[in-house]
């Protein structure tokens, strides 16, 4: 039997990159132990240097790159590797898209056991950098003064970032107007290691068609101090403000937004577009990131799901309705639901917004209020669901299986949770049309799939 190698930390190899993760890792084989390093792309021949080797893998560092892929690409900015947000920064856009269809057919196979499931090339977008219409941005102390920026991936140290390259360049700008607004006021950042200072996050939304910025502070406290000036300032410095609220989190925790919020000028909500409606969007309900490729993701959805205006329409996890109410216009009837009941209001107040009343939106779990519909002899005609990363609950799974509806139309920000779940659909006589990637986060390693499921 052949001895295992021994590796040790700081020891200095030599390999080439074989594959990818699904993070966008990339994995380096040597006498078969793989090693995980960052910023390289397959194909290449590197040396790195061992940062941590375990029993089974290892991790390693980037030094030299002997052998360049044709697919790299000049870095735009070093920082956004330091802190995670663009990891795949280094690679072609093409290339890019080519690595996520590739990451979802491995996802169909190895997990949904998908043998020659018929994954579509990655729909990309038009430019690849400043899509995002949402930031949230840790505020803390550096070197003694209040800065914004992002954290050094795996710690609570605070890079100061003033361009993030992958958001609006509006959004980008109103965080340093704001930043320097809060300096020239005294007001103190927080400090999660004494769970004191002031303001924890600055939240920004932007309306990808209207302009119509949101901002939320995030404060550690009841009361903003010195807020009628900080208001007056940033209502002078952003003429496309219409909201500026206050969110309240009190608690030592990594989750951003607290239960309550506070208009602290203008309107409770920002509005915007998406495939020729009008949306309402509020400081706690979700709304894609990428406008533009939410359109294309939801206009796929809406193709796979085939519909001739006589059908009636379960839409899941339906948040604010962006895609319930874009189902409604193509449906006889459509029942939603959503766990925020915030989001809810919201999807209420946007039907009417739209003109749209052969929607029914209820708050609540979807695995509970299926059953119900279920029970009150609803027929569903189409399922479409999208859930969040952990995918579909067993109950709910088993409730859409009990209702026999024709399609099942699945879109998800999670290949690997979307193919277990098409599993659990095929194994109970549905067939696995297609699966359709849609590239809503450029530079980084996510993606966003529709899958089409027949009975």
């Amino acid at each position: 039997m052949k001895e295992m190698r021994t590796f040790k930390k700081n020891e200095e190899l030599q390999g080439t990159v074989v594959d990818l993760t699904s993070q966008g890792a990339g994995v380096v084989k040597i006498d078969d132990f793989p090693f995980f390093v960052e910023g390289v792309i397959p194909g290449e021949e590197i040396i790195f240097n061992i940062t941590k080797a375990g029993k089974k893998f290892g991790y390693g560092r980037l030094q030299k790159i002997l052998v360049e892929s044709p697919d790299r690409v000049e870095i735009t900015d070093a920082i956004g590797r330091q802190i995670g947000t663009m990891t795949l920064q280094h690679m072609s856009y093409p290339a890019q898209l080519n690595y996520k269809q590739s990451v979802v057919k491995q996802a169909f196979q190895r997990i949904g056991h998908f043998v020659d499931a018929d994954v579509k090339p990655t729909l990309g977008m038009e430019n690849p950098w400043e899509y995002r219409n949402k930031a949230q941005i840790p505020v803390r102390s550096v070197r003694g003064q209040l800065e914004t920026g992002f954290f050094r991936r795996n710690s609570h140290d605070l890079v100061p970032v003033e361009n993030f390259y992958i958001q609006h360049a509006e959004i980008d700008q109103a965080i340093i107007t704001i930043r320097d607004i809060l300096r020239e006021e005294g007001v103190r950042p927080y400090d999660e290691r004494t769970n004191r200072g002031v303001v924890r996050h600055i939240v920004v939304k932007r309306g990808h068609y209207t302009g119509e910025m949101m901002i939320l502070l995030v404060i550690n406290q009841k009361r903003l101090e010195k807020q009628e000036y900080i208001v007056e300032k940033i209502k002078a410095a952003l003429p496309n403000v219409v909201s500026i609220v206050q969110n309240i989190n009190t608690k030592q925790t990594n989750v951003i937004l607290g239960p309550e919020n506070k208009i602290l000028w203008g309107k409770d909500y920002i509005e915007d577009k998406m495939l020729d409606m009008t949306f309402r969007i509020s400081p706690n309900s979700f709304y894609q990131v990428n406008t533009p490729q939410a359109e294309v993701l939801y206009q796929t959805a809406i193709d796979a799901a085939g519909l001739t205006g006589k059908e009636t329409v379960l839409d899941a996890y339906c948040g604010i309705g962006t895609l319930s109410l874009s189902l409604a216009k193509h449906a006889k009837h459509v029942y939603a639901m959503e766990i925020v009941a915030e989001a809810i209001e919201m999807a209420e107040q946007n039907a009417k917004l739209n003109a749209l009343d052969n929607v029914i939106f209820e708050a609540g779990k979807a695995e509970e209020w299926l059953p119900r519909w279920n029970d009150l002899g609803v027929q569903f005609d189409v399922v479409v669901v999208d859930p969040p990363r952990k995918g579909l609950d067993e109950h709910f799974v088993t409730a859409v299986i009990n209702q026999e509806p024709e399609k099942i139309v699945y879109v998800s920000c999670n290949p690997a949770t979307c193919a277990r779940d098409c599993q659990l659909f095929s194994e109970a006589g549905y067939k696995l049309q297609f699966v359709q990637p849609v590239d809503l986060f450029g530079q980084t390693p996510h993606v966003e799939v529709v899958a089409l499921l027949t009975k």
